[in-house]
């Protein structure tokens, strides 16, 4: 499958007004390949968002860009100019569903403001009228009743605005679409159905693929292709979602999914394992392996003095962890 983008060590910290950097997103590589669901996951605070907000270039104080680059179509996002990155990156090759999308709406304007106000930022000759025929074809191709452009924010149930904004950050049919969090605020049956139109926008070729970024590993579980597991800043495992949740390879991943309570057949006398200790301050972060102070694998004299590499397992898997080579890294 074609690489729709492709993230190559990126580097964003953010900068306290004490002049601490937080090393939030530290030396990340990853694809986004064409048709597929790529979940990130990972407890919070280790940089998802960040992420996010990195691969979308939303990039504002007092987060910035220390390094790496980002390609889509063979051009590195970070270095074309405003206009390019405006008229032809943002928005209509990476879309993003921020993190809180439910509040992003103008509680005082209708939804129809907020849909004619995006599509004139990238064509400025739409008229209101064909920019309302277009938002309309759209919800009710989606199943969503087009009555809603009428309505304002407060008028519409959590599901529903979380569809709304989907919706229209997808309205340029965008090639890659970044999902942060989407469900997070949402009921089992609100999310099931947001799941479903994420689903239905890959099914009519709306959009080309999905990151979809989350704390609920078994969220992913039912939806994604491939899974990266993000720990304080890093991605430290990265392959194949039945591979990732049915068998993990860093001690971190293992744990993390120990965790988790199964909510199915045969799993009542599972035992939960809690992760010990705290995720690692990242105005500080440990040396070498990020993990090795809470890492049952923990290997004295190597993983906190080196930082190992993510290295392929197989052609799909690759792991960041000295249990399985990556010893010259730095």
């Amino acid at each position: 499958m074609e690489n729709l983008l492709t993230a190559n060590q990126l580097k964003a910290y953010y900068r306290t007004v004490q002049g601490e950097e937080v090393k939030a997103v530290d030396d990340v590589f990853l694809e986004v390949k064409e048709g597929e669901v790529l979940g990130i996951a990972g407890e919070s605070g280790c940089g998802k968002s960040t992420l996010a907000s990195v691969l979308s270039f939303t990039i504002l104080p007092p987060l910035y860009l220390i390094d790496g680059e980002v390609i889509v179509d063979s051009h590195n996002i970070f270095i074309l100019d405003k206009e390019t990155l405006r008229r032809e990156i943002k928005g209509r090759y990476i879309s993003i569903v921020p993190q809180g999308a439910m509040n992003s709406l103008n509680p005082t304007s209708r939804i129809k403001n907020f849909v004619i106000d995006v599509l004139k930022e990238h064509f400025p000759d739409i008229t209101k009228e064909e920019a309302l025929k277009r938002a309309r074809e759209r919800f009710e191709a989606l199943s969503l009743p087009a009555r809603i452009l009428d309505a304002y924010p407060h008028q519409l149930s959590g599901g529903m605005k979380q569809r709304t904004v989907t919706v229209i950050s997808t309205l340029l049919n965008p090639s890659v679409l970044i999902a942060d969090e989407p469900t997070s605020a949402l009921d089992v049956s609100s999310q099931k159905i947001v799941i479903k139109l994420f689903v239905e926008l890959l099914k009519r070729n709306i959009i080309k693929s999905i990151v979809f970024i989350t704390h609920e590993l078994l969220l992913l579980r039912h939806f994604a292709d491939r899974i990266a597991i993000m720990y304080a800043g890093k991605i430290i495992e990265l392959g194949p979602m039945e591979e990732v949740i049915f068998s993990p390879l860093h001690p971190y991943t293992k744990l993390l999914i120990s965790s988790i309570l199964v909510p199915e057949a045969g799993m009542k006398e599972k035992k939960i394992d809690a992760i010990p200790g705290v995720p690692p301050d990242l105005k500080n972060p440990p040396s070498g392996c990020r993990f090795h102070p809470r890492c049952p694998s923990y290997m004295k004299g190597v993983c906190e003095k080196i930082s190992p590499n993510l290295v392929d397992i197989t052609q799909e898997h690759k792991v960041s962890c000295f249990l399985y080579g990556g010893k010259d890294g730095t």
